[in-house]
């Protein structure tokens, strides 16, 4: 699959996120809401489909990493888009990291949130998540 359909399938998967974090509604059924518009090829859509059941199917655990490297914002005062992007990042990274170099969940997490929060989300995020990355690589050696 090519870069550009990761990055479209990521968006996917964090609009279903972000809609189902403040909706209350299962975010499998957003992102099938969003697919049924047709915008992404079926290898990009099973793609964005194994990132929200991933995200889903491990939330308690990555909520709890979230809260560790970010513990002066708690989830429940975060912004809405960066609680989101960090816990698809976080899947990517710490979960599901046949998909992505590292460094490409990271950067591509980078550039959601600078692309959907406010001017400081980018930063935050990327400070989140090289805490989270530099914690795994100190646990894997």
């Amino acid at each position: 699959m090519a870069t550009r359909s990761r990055r479209r399938s990521r968006i996917a998967a964090f609009q279903a996120l972000f809609e189902a974090d403040l909706s209350g509604r299962p975010a499998g059924q957003v992102l099938d809401a969003g697919l049924g518009r047709g915008r992404l090829a079926e290898e990009a859509a099973s793609f964005a489909r194994a990132l929200v059941a991933g995200v889903t199917e491990r939330r308690e655990e990555i909520d709890a990493v979230i809260s560790e490297h970010a513990a002066a914002f708690p989830l429940s005062e975060m912004a809405p888009v960066d609680r989101s992007v960090l816990r698809l990042a976080i899947y990517e990274v710490l979960f599901d990291n046949r998909h992505a170099p590292l460094r490409v969940a990271i950067n591509e997490a980078v550039e959601i949130a600078k692309g959907y929060g406010s001017d400081s989300s980018g930063r935050f995020v990327n400070g989140v998540l090289g805490s989270v990355a530099l914690k795994a690589a100190g646990e894997t050696q």
